[in-house]
Formats: structure tokens, C-alpha cells, sequence
């Protein structure tokens, strides 16, 4: 007698009602995942210094006092609206810091002409060659807090600042050049240079201007009064967009060769397709359900667990149909343990219990082999419960 079996493949609105739970879930965790690290990145990050943000190392706390005090200050994006700033309110301050060296030395030269007043904080070399040519840097400054002991009026205001950033020298000794907070031999966290009636203040301490430091000594006496000293303040802080160094674009940095070759790559991907898609041939339509012989079923499992060398596998699947004859042989309930049916053969057959319970349960198939052997004697145990069940 043939057996057969229905195979019904499941429709793709079925699979996919299936998998819209765990699709949902993701979406979900993605959206707070996004919106937890826009949130942190809003608290915690930020570009320093910037009058508008909040986070610890920005400036928005001493933007908002100055503006209270009404002190204009003016936040332009870009160098170009910087200048127009400046040039529309002569007498300004202007607050730059250029950390990353977005500005050339010409830039940085013919914004300050603009300005009546200019603080430079922590500049680098270039930029203190190009704007403050009469100073030096001269190191890092480590020291917890600094005196002022100098006549400046920002720095008497202040006394006493954090010590963290850099320091300068002054250089050129016939300059009109007052160093505050000393930490050495003629090494200063303040110089203020004056120039025919503008001046610029070279600024290493940097902690005087952020909002994690701010409360600190005197460290927003001093920013403060350096950056409200008159009453239209531009702060500025420049971008990649600003500067005038210009890098080789991606056409002039790829070889030549990539193009040709790239072209045949595609002509091949194309010609492989049709190729292969030929071999294939045209597509079948075949009705479903489709009817499928348990026989063939059974053997293609068969040889999947013998290509993956799943032996445990297909015992446990002979030992499954084997504890369920034995426990119909021995009149068990359906509900009944493998233990009840191990012990009920072994009463049966009068065998030792761990010897039913290996074969049944525990013994794992090393090799082709065992599997065999273990096979046999899973059928010679349905067959001596079977003899010895039967009535004589």
C-alpha cells in the first residue's frame, strides 16, 4: 500500500503575518535606539564652545548672561557672515576660536582688521603668527588655578581662574603687551596686545569659557568682561566650509583604469546572468497543494541528515516512533513517560532497565556503524516486546 502526504505551501501574506511581529519590534527598537542617541548626543555632545549649546563643553551660558547685560551678540555660520557682521557695526568684539585650523592666515588677518576687539582663544601656532605675532606659545599649563597680578581690567575682575589649557610667551619686547596669570618665567594664560587703538587677547585658559567650568573662581568674571567690553559682541566659530584649502575630488584620486574595468565587470555580471539563467530554463507553474509520496518524504530526509552527518538526529527520530509502538505494545496510556515505558519493557522483557534506557535514550551513534547497530536493536526490542506480549 502507497501512503501519501499533502504538502501545502504556505502563501507569502501567511509568511508574512507571521514575521510582521519581529518586523514591528525591530522598527521600534530602531525609532528609540535614534531618538536615545539624538537625546544624549543633544546633552552630552555638541561642538564646544558655541554660544548655542547647552551641553558642558559649550558656551550658550555665557552667551545668555552677555545677552541679559544687552550685549549684541551676533552667532554668524560662515565667514562670510562673520565679515558682514562686523562690518555692519564698527567697534565690535569678535570671539574666535578655530580649533581646527579651518582659516588660512589671510582670512584670519583680514577678519581681525574688522574688529575693534578680538579674543583668540587657545589658537595654534599659525593662527598666534598670523594674528599675535608678538607672543609665543609656550606649553601646556597644568596648574589647578591661576593669579591674575596684572593691571588688565578683565583680569582683576577675575583674581583667580581655572588653570587648565596653554600658555604664551611674549616675545617681542618693544610690543605694547600686558601678560595675566602667570605659570612661569615669562609664561602667561592671558596676553592682551594693544595696536593704535584696537587690541587683540590671546586667551589659553580654556576652561574660563565653558559651561562646566564657568561657576569656578573667576572664570566668568573673565569671560565676561573680555567679551563684553563693548556693546556688539560677533562670535564665530569656523567650519570646513569656511576654509580656502580645497582637496582632489574622488574622479581625480581614482586611476584611470577603474572606468574600463569597471565597465567589463559589468558586461560579464550581464553576460553570466543570461548565461546561467538559460540553464535554468522557463519557469513552471505547478498547482498547489501538491501531492508527495511519504516514501519520498521519508528519503529525502534521509539523505539530508546523511549529508549534515545529523546521526543523533535520526536516531532520536527512530527512537521517537519506537518508544510510541512500545508503549501500544505493552497497553500504556498515551500520557505516559518514557520512564513508564522503560520500565514496562523491562518487566516485559526481563532486561536490565539501563540497558533499555541507553538504547532508548543516552547511547550516541559515533559513526555510520553505531547508528546501524543502535537501528537493529531498537527493532529487535519492538519484536521481543511484541513476542512476549502476544498470547501463547
Amino acid at each position: 500500500m502507497t501512503v501519501y502526504g499533502t504538502t501545502l505551501t504556505p502563501t507569502i501574506r501567511a509568511a508574512s503575518r507571521k514575521g510582521m511581529f519581529w518586523i514591528i519590534a525591530a522598527v521600534f527598537l530602531v525609532l528609540i535606539a535614534v531618538i536615545a542617541f539624538a537625546t544624549t548626543g543633544a546633552k552630552t555632545g555638541g561642538v564646544p564652545f558655541s554660544a548655542t549649546n547647552p551641553a558642558p563643553a559649550g558656551s550658550k551660558a555665557i552667551a545668555e548672561v552677555l545677552r541679559a547685560r544687552g550685549v549684541d551678540v551676533s552667532v554668524p555660520a560662515t565667514l562670510a557672515g562673520a565679515r558682514s557682521a562686523l562690518r555692519d557695526s564698527p567697534g565690535s568684539t569678535l570671539f574666535l576660536v578655530d580649533s581646527a585650523s579651518h582659516l588660512d592666515s589671510a582670512q584670519l588677518r583680514s577678519l581681525a582688521a574688522l574688529a575693534q576687539h578680538v579674543v583668540l582663544l587657545a589658537p595654534t601656532f599659525a593662527q598666534a603668527k598670523a594674528l599675535a605675532p608678538e607672543v609665543g606659545l609656550a606649553g601646556v599649563v597644568g596648574r589647578a588655578s591661576l593669579t591674575a597680578r596684572c593691571d588688565l581690567p578683565a583680569a582683576r575682575a577675575a583674581g583667580r581662574v581655572t588653570g587648565a589649557g596653554s600658555g604664551f610667551r611674549i616675545i617681542d619686547g618693544a610690543a605694547d603687551a600686558t601678560g595675566c596669570f602667570g605659570s612661569g618665567t615669562n609664561t602667561f594664560s592671558v596676553v592682551d596686545i594693544s595696536r593704535a587703538g584696537r587690541h587683540i587677547t590671546v586667551v589659553g585658559t580654556t576652561d574660563a569659557f565653558a559651561n562646566e567650568h564657568i561657576a569656578e573662581h573667576g572664570n566668568a568674571a573673565l569671560a565676561l568682561t573680555l567679551l563684553g567690553d563693548n556693546n556688539r559682541l560677533v562670535w564665530y566659530l569656523p567650519t570646513i566650509d569656511d576654509s580656502s584649502i580645497s582637496g582632489p575630488s574622488i574622479a581625480e584620486l581614482t586611476p584611470s583604469w577603474v572606468g574600463s574595468v569597471s565597465t567589463l565587470l559589468i558586461i560579464v555580471a550581464i553576460v553570466a546572468a543570461f548565461w546561467r539563467g538559460r540553464r535554468l530554463g522557463p519557469l513552471v507553474v505547478e498547482n498547489l497543494p501538491v501531492v508527495v509520496r511519504a516514501s519520498e518524504t521519508m528519503e529525502g530526509r534521509a539523505r539530508l541528515y546523511q549529508k549534515g552527518a545529523a546521526r543523533l538526529r535520526a536516531l532520536d527520530s527512530l527512537r521517537i516512533g519506537a518508544v510510541s509502538r512500545l508503549a501500544t505494545l505493552c497497553g500504556l496510556p498515551r500520557l505516559s513517560t518514557v520512564d513508564d515505558v522503560i520500565a514496562a519493557v523491562s518487566r516485559i522483557t526481563a532486561r536490565d532497565p539501563a540497558d533499555i534506557r541507553s538504547l532508548l535514550l543516552t547511547a550516541e551513534p559515533r559513526t555510520d556503524r553505531d547508528l546501524v547497530r543502535l537501528s537493529d536493536e531498537l527493532l529487535e526490542l519492538e519484536q521481543l516486546v511484541a513476542r512476549d506480549v502476544r498470547p501463547s
